[in-house]
């Protein structure tokens, strides 16, 4: 068979057919997808994602219907199994009548070979069965390397285009070099406690909370949200195996694969001191001499790509000098705490220290979240621009032997910044605290959750 050169403008690979199918040059290998094989996987996935269950309603899709009258590319970030491709399937029977759409999935094993040069035949094979469309939706399409290339393209052609991706920075990373401006961001998190009420089936309204039945009914849920988590796969089977195996995923494709890694026990066991000391303070070099890292460089972009795939949250001290904020000490969080009764090593787990994660994660929708601390510690403060606007303390319970300690970092941290009321979120906890003209509400955590709502 003689050998024909091809040069691919969207991702300039010079390369050659060998076997019909397989082009190779300095031992790059690209392999093209058939067009029989495109039609498969087209009509296998258009069945697949209309016949998926609709699910519990994400919270998410109200930020869907603010933006998706824009023109920008929407852009759905979350950590793998949070429910990202639900989400596109509430979006499309939503707002498009589970027809006025094209879907693709890279998570698909047949694309694992799928170049970006392939995308207008992918086009051209779903128009051809059916019909052309206004809407593409891409599910998990930071696994092919140059597609902001067709999306930019697509979007400038006024297609309406949503993007799913397990790796947020990654994702903005690669759009910002080409669609500066043009798209909006979601982020998707595992179920939030008033999510996992509606997967329960327990009603609730403002008065729920003032009636002992249910209220009851709501405490034991909230017990049982804070033991297992919110994702919802795991909810759903009740399988530790899928959060292992999530795990495992996010540091061997996410991290180890993609970054090219090579010292896998050490990635482990930073990965696991870090979970097993949730809520803690830690500094780069600490952990640098726990791990026995060469440098606290590798020690940051270890945690750098944990966050970056959307695993964890990594707080920043606050400080009025940004040089103090980079060097101080930070505080390590889960996306998901439900991750923490299969991951940790500690023998017990702290409820305490879970109750503090899902206070946090609730917090996220609230504007920037640090912690501060001068003369004790307060959990968290929240900021808006320049403003820091509420400072809210965590602790499982208000008892004699933590509630000086407990009270004081609150204190502190309003008297900083002017706030006539703080608030200590608790497991069962419930008074209301008057020093100095200045307001403590001391409230159980089902209870502020359903208060501020999403």
């Amino acid at each position: 068979m003689p050998r024909v050169f091809i040069f691919n403008e969207q991702i300039s690979l010079k390369v050659f057919i060998l076997n019909g199918n397989l082009f190779k040059k300095r031992k790059i290998f690209v392999y093209m997808v058939d067009r029989e094989l495109l039609k498969e996987v087209a009509v296998d996935q258009r069945i697949s994602i209309i016949g998926k269950e609709l699910g519990i309603p994400r919270s998410a899709i109200k930020r869907v219907s603010e933006v998706i009258g824009y023109p920008h590319v929407v852009v759905i970030s979350g950590i793998r199994r949070c429910g990202k491709s639900t989400l596109l399937r509430q979006i499309i029977n939503k707002f498009y009548n589970d027809d006025e759409f094209l879907y693709i999935n890279f998570e698909d094993e047949r694309l694992r070979d799928f170049d970006a040069g392939e995308f207008n035949k992918m086009y051209e094979v779903m128009i051809s069965l059916f019909g052309k469309k206004s809407t593409i939706f891409m599910d998990e399409i930071q696994n092919v390397e140059g597609f902001e290339l067709f999306v930019r393209r697509f979007h400038e052609q006024g297609f309406k285009i949503f993007i799913t991706g397990s790796n947020a920075n990654l994702l903005s990373r690669e759009l910002g070099t080409k669609l500066t401006g043009r798209y909006v961001r979601i982020d998707l998190h595992p179920f939030s406690f008033l999510e996992f009420l509606k997967m329960e089936n327990v009603e609730y309204d403002e008065r729920s909370m003032y009636q002992t039945e249910k209220r009851i009914e709501i405490m034991k849920a909230f017990d049982d949200y804070l033991r297992r988590g919110g994702m919802p796969e795991f909810l759903r089977y009740d399988d530790g195996e899928i959060l292992l195996r999530t795990y495992e995923d996010i540091v061997l494709k996410d991290i180890v694969v993609r970054y090219g890694l090579e010292n896998v026990k050490m990635i482990r066991d930073l990965y696991g001191h870090l979970i097993s000391h949730l809520s803690d303070k830690f500094s780069y070099n600490s952990l640098r001499k726990i791990v026995g890292a060469g440098s606290t460089t590798t020690i940051q972009n270890y945690i750098h790509y944990l966050e970056e795939a959307n695993f964890c949250s990594i707080l920043q001290r606050y400080e009025h000098s940004l040089k103090k904020q980079i060097i101080s000490s930070k505080k390590f969080y889960l996306t998901d705490h439900g991750f923490v009764h299969f991951i940790s090593t500690r023998l017990t787990k702290d409820k305490g220290k879970k109750l503090e994660n899902v206070v946090l994660n609730h917090l996220r929708s609230k504007g920037e979240i640090m912690y501060f601390e001068r003369g004790g510690e307060c959990d968290f403060i929240t900021i808006e621009g320049n403003e820091v606007t509420s400072a809210i303390q965590s602790t499982w319970k208000l008892d004699e032997e933590n509630r000086t300690r407990e009270v004081n970092g609150l204190l502190n941290a309003m008297k900083e910044f002017g706030l006539e009321e703080g608030i200590i979120v608790t497991y069962d906890t419930e008074e209301e605290i008057i020093i100095d003209d200045m307001k403590i509400h001391v409230v159980p955590a089902w209870k502020w959750i359903m208060s501020i709502g999403e």
